[in-house]
């Protein structure tokens, strides 16, 4: 499960991959620190140089065992160091990028070269041994080719820092005269370092695409990066007008899950989902046109003005009023109810995905996980929080019930200013006075382990809008004379 992000649940596939991984780990990389993700294949010798040129050889989770029983014969026969996670969960947290870790995405396995000129040697035989497989692109390392799936970037071999006078500290590597310089990940070749691999980026031949992100939109932030795709705002240039967008990016064999499928499918998928629910007359961001680019898929839409309501959360200072905890509790039940009518789960329902707009309106986002009611995903998808307690067994039922319990999760959330335990959650009227009674055993209801007893979101819905009424203040008028 990746932590704040979106998860599934694996199954039979998972267990045999995993299984087949951990015998390489056990043949090829049998040391491990404590508390390290990472086993190596041995240990660190006192001849072996400090720094240098490391290569990065990325895979996914559905092929990184074929990659390390490619590569890893090689390197042990060498008698070089290489490193990879000790777990294909960690193989999907890297790739993930989640967590300050996007320059991470695709470093499946490190290998740690004596010398230059081997670097370059290695990287040509790693190279032939991984070429067609899928993998993610590496963020900010040099690619040895076009195609490969083998990065390079000069870096410290063992682990230095440099302490500042604030008492923070900054990853290090000693440069060309022995200082300790900064180890940047985002810079990998530093400055007054030969590159070995030069004589390759002499030969390479560009290729013209025509590029649309260069042409019809100016992207000047990121809003998000990690590794099935960034989001960016931009100004669309494409209209007779210039308007604010947003730029979805979904790439290709970036964050493969157990059923294959990658970035790129389900920025495709939030297309169709997206016209479905325009079509139906929903509120949800208009799109304003796709393309595809250096095979990663992009999704133009209307750029949506506010703050999430998870940063509206994180800011206030007491507990949400009823008044507008209800308000909001009826915006998100009717388009749960209206998206269901439609023929569709959202699946993905938490306050990341809710923007509150500068009119204290509520606009959902992001349905790149929804599917179809009539035809569940066999893949689970969510966010810890708010995800039922059935996902813990492994049953496999993604439907309205799931988007209940979301719903649940998120009432819960603005009435006591915490999300629930995913089993056993305490009731709201325990850890909120003055809670409307019949919102309490509403809450608890949608969040019930027996998901046949959570109400439909046309039920609470209407149970909302009946306690907003109920506790609507009486106005007084002013008394004629």
């Amino acid at each position: 499960m990746v932590k704040n992000g979106n998860v599934s649940i694996p199954g039979n596939r998972a267990a045999l991959l995993e299984a087949e991984w951990q015998k390489l780990c056990n043949l090829y990389l049998p040391l491990q620190q404590s508390g390290s993700i990472w086993r190596y294949h041995c240990s660190q010798s006192a001849n072996e140089p400090d720094r240098g040129w490391k290569l990065h050889v990325s895979a996914t989770i559905l092929n990184a065992g074929r990659v390390l029983q490619k590569v890893a014969p090689a390197l042990a026969g060498r008698g070089v160091q290489f490193k990879a996670p000790s777990s294909l969960k960690h193989v999907m947290t890297l790739n993930a990028g989640l967590d300050g870790t996007y320059t991470q995405v695709g470093k499946i396995i490190t290998v740690y070269p004596n010398t230059p000129g081997q670097a370059v040697e290695l990287a040509r035989q790693l190279h032939k041994l991984t070429s067609r497989m899928a993998a993610p692109e590496v963020p900010f390392d040099l690619r040895y080719r076009p195609s490969s799936n083998v990065y390079y970037r000069f870096g410290a071999f063992l682990p230095l820092e440099i302490e500042h006078a604030n008492g923070t500290r900054t990853p290090a590597v000693r440069g060309p005269n022995g200082e300790l310089i900064p180890d940047r990940r985002d810079q990998p070749n530093p400055e007054g370092i030969a590159d070995p691999f030069e004589h390759l980026h002499r030969r390479r031949r560009v290729v013209g695409q025509q590029n649309s992100l260069a042409t019809s939109y100016r992207v000047f932030r990121a809003l998000a990066q990690r590794g099935k795709g960034g989001v960016y705002q931009a100004a669309d240039l494409s209209s007779n007008a210039p308007r604010l967008c947003l730029i979805k990016e979904g790439r290709k064999h970036g964050e493969i899950n157990w059923d294959g499928r990658d970035g790129r499918w389900h920025i495709r998928n939030e297309e169709r989902v997206l016209f479905e629910l325009l079509a139906h007359g929903m509120n949800v961001p208009r799109v304003y046109s796709s393309f595809e680019l250096g095979g990663n898929a992009y999704l133009v839409m209307e750029f949506i003005g506010g703050e999430t309501l998870q940063s509206l959360l994180s800011r206030l200072q007491r507990r949400m009023p009823i008044s507008r905890v209800l308000k909001y509790g009826i915006q998100l039940a009717e388009f749960i109810s209206t998206m269901h009518a439609a023929g569709w789960v959202w699946r993905d329902c938490k306050p990341m995905n809710i923007v509150v707009t500068p009119k204290g309106k509520l606009q959902p986002l992001d349905f790149e996980g929804a599917c179809r009611i009539d035809r569940p995903d066999s893949m689970l998808w969510g966010t810890p929080g708010f995800i039922p307690p059935e996902w813990q067994t492994l049953e496999r039922h993604t439907g309205r019930t799931d988007d209940l319990y979301a719903l649940g999760s998120m009432l819960y959330l603005l009435t006591t200013g915490s999300v629930p335990p995913t089993t056993n959650p305490t009731s709201p009227a325990r850890l909120r006075h003055n809670i409307p009674e019949e919102l309490s055993k509403l809450i608890v209801r949608l969040l019930s382990s027996d998901r046949r007893r959570r109400p439909s979101a046309a039920k609470t819905l209407a149970s909302l809008n009946q306690m907003r009424e109920s506790h609507r203040p009486i106005r007084i008028g002013a008394v004629g004379c």
